[in-house]
């Protein structure tokens, strides 16, 4: 029998519900303290020191010291991407409650997915940037010329996504749209800079908002959410 990556141990991890907690807290590229990990998990700061352990040994977060606190967050975008799908395969099977409330509609509608724009208008910008031949649609996400041409004048630098290590355009399936946001370096530096334009501010957790502003920028930029 072949042998392949070992995935039960980090399925057991994911598996625990106050972990899935701590991660799920993450999700927005924070930095949190354990006190701040165990209230997002519903745990006794013991409790959480303890899961934090577990996940730190396992590679799926970082500390860093900073004066007397110790903060924790995702080790990379790869933690952040597995757990969005998830997320999706959990509503897809019927693992999430039906009924949602006006906070799930606020991240449905825009939200961090680690350092990129997820939730309808992640799905939107990816959608309007295929749809505009910026962006090669197909299993693999390639920059088109015209879409570098673009990116560059949105103010990406695109020559230094290029040297790094991780790709610099990546589909990332989308929990709550069922379909793929842009995630990768570029999809990174596209949140960043539309932060930059004041288009979007983040508010607790993970949610973003547009402003009127961005929105309309955003809308004439790559198309409406709903599209």
């Amino acid at each position: 029998m072949k042998e392949g990556p070992v995935i039960a141990p980090v399925a057991s991890l994911l598996g625990d519900p106050a972990r899935a907690n701590i991660l799920t807290a993450l999700m927005d590229g924070r930095a949190l303290t354990v006190s701040e990990l165990a209230e997002a998990a519903g745990v006794t700061l013991q409790t959480a020191s303890g899961h934090l352990s577990k996940l730190e040994a396992a590679n799926l977060l970082i500390a860093e010291k900073q004066g007397r606190h110790r903060y924790y967050r995702l080790s990379g975008p790869d933690v952040a991407e597995v757990l969005e799908a998830l997320m999706g395969l959990a509503q897809r099977t019927g693992a999430t409650r039906v009924r949602t409330g006006p906070k799930d509609a606020a991240l449905r509608s825009a939200r961090a997915c680690y350092d990129h724009l997820a939730g309808e208008r992640g799905v939107a910008l990816l959608r309007g940037a295929q749809r505009q031949g910026l962006i090669e649609d197909g299993q693999d996400l390639a920059l088109t010329t015209k879409g570098r041409a673009f990116f560059v004048a949105f103010g990406i630098d695109l020559a230094a996504l290029e040297k790094g290590r991780r790709p610099v355009c990546r589909a990332c399936l989308d929990w709550s749209e069922r379909r793929s946001h842009l995630g990768g370096a570029l999809g990174a530096a596209l949140l960043s800079r539309m932060i930059e334009r004041q288009w979007v501010r983040r508010e607790s957790g993970r949610v973003l908002t547009f402003t009127c502003e961005g929105a309309d920028a955003f809308n004439a930029a790559f198309g409406p959410a709903a599209c």
